[in-house]
């Protein structure tokens, strides 16, 4: 999909084969992890980067898809045991998307003991990454010689051969970072928009295929940015409740339209999405208590009998395009043949039951904590 600029100075066909018969995320997260520096850096090419550096840059990026939307990295990669070894405190800016930078969540990894992680993560893949850089030299080597060797060639032939980078010492014992390219810091400043989609290109396949049933896989591999308003849902409930009391599914507090805070039932760590049909009004408290939590099964009829309700409500209050256009979300998630379908109580609960029940096993199989219930502080 991706083709990357030529450079008559580099060799563009090593940096392309950086993931070639990869088995592990180490290879993706670090390559990323240097386009992350570089940009804070500003591109600046002239200080060495340390492991660590780029090991805690490895772990925060790792840490939104594995400990906040629980996504497999795969049955021998070992980065998610490495989080979870880690005792890191989560803030608030951490949850809500408030820190677009990763500062507070690298201060917080850099501030426990990783000298075991970072010996553990760095013991091949400082080296193996830029091996495609000398495919030939190292062909027929050795496992145990091939570190070594990279290191050597990487040093000696810096300004000849171009690598990408080289190492601050010649024996493996000693290294302790990484000193980039000139000449690649350059290129990966001019096409860095170009470099970084096509590394995120490659990371996003070799994740989908370790989470092959997951919903939004793409939407789960970094940090969003900011969470979507939920403007238009908010006004979908409002026009509801403006013709019918409802009460809170979990709670059984009568809702006021006004103070309304909207439900994911299926938590959005798991959908990453906002979508209507998994959408019910409810009250600040208990959507704060409910979390990232799974609903117990008890409150199953319910959901289905409010989401039946509000649709019926806003089939007869609002024009049929409107009506259309806004529950198209119930339409092609739940699978139904077509809107009317919705306005049948049998036909929208036997369709949440196809839809939800194997995304709550999903959801618990990933760690989601299942069975919750609302008890009242």
């Amino acid at each position: 999909m991706y083709n990357l600029p030529i450079a008559d100075n580099l060799n563009i066909s090593a940096l392309a084969g950086l993931f070639d018969s990869t088995t592990n995320s180490y290879k993706y997260l670090y390559f990323l992890s240097l386009l992350d520096i570089l940009k804070r850096r500003n591109f600046d090419n002239l200080s060495a980067i340390s492991f660590r550096e780029i090991i805690v840059e490895m772990l925060a990026n790792a840490w939104y898809p594995h400990k906040y939307f629980k996504l497999s990295f795969g049955k021998i990669d070992q980065i998610a045991n490495k989080l979870d070894n880690l005792e890191l405190e989560l803030k608030e800016p951490l949850l809500n998307f408030r820190e677009p930078d990763k500062k507070i969540l690298r201060n917080t990894i850099n501030n426990q003991n990783i000298e075991d992680i970072i010996s553990s993560i760095n013991r091949y893949v400082s080296y193996r990454l830029i091996r495609p850089f000398f495919t030939q030299e190292t062909r027929r080597l050795k496992d145990y010689d091939v570190n070594p060797t990279i290191i050597n060639l990487a040093n000696n032939q810096f300004y000849r051969h171009k690598p990408l980078y080289c190492f601050n010492a010649d024996n493996q014992k000693d290294c302790n970072a990484i000193i980039i390219h000139p000449d690649w810091v350059e290129y990966l400043e001019k096409n860095y928009t170009i470099v970084r989609g096509w590394v995120s290109w490659e990371w996003l396949n070799y994740m989908q295929q370790r989470n092959p049933s997951i919903p939004n896989v793409v939407k789960k591999l970094f940090m969003p940015q900011q969470r979507d308003s939920l403007i238009k849902q908010t006004q979908y409930w409002k026009t509801i409740l403006e013709h019918q009391d409802i009460k809170c599914i979990y709670s059984q507090i009568q809702l006021n339209k006004d103070e309304i805070s909207l439900d994911h039932y299926l938590p959005w760590s798991f959908v990453a999405h906002d979508q209507l049909w998994n959408l019910i009004p409810t009250t600040k408290s208990v959507n704060s208590s409910k979390s990232n939590n799974l609903p117990s099964e008890k409150y199953f009829d319910n959901f289905v009998k409010l989401q039946y309700l509000g649709l019926d409500i806003y089939h007869q209050k609002v024009s049929q395009n409107k009506w259309l256009n806004d529950v198209e979300s119930f339409v092609a998630e739940l699978k139904v043949n077509q809107a009317n379908d919705l306005l049948n109580l049998e036909i929208l609960n036997n369709a949440y039951e196809r839809t939800l029940k194997p995304l709550i096993s999903l959801a618990t199989i990933q760690g989601f904590s299942a069975n919750w219930v609302y008890a009242e502080k």
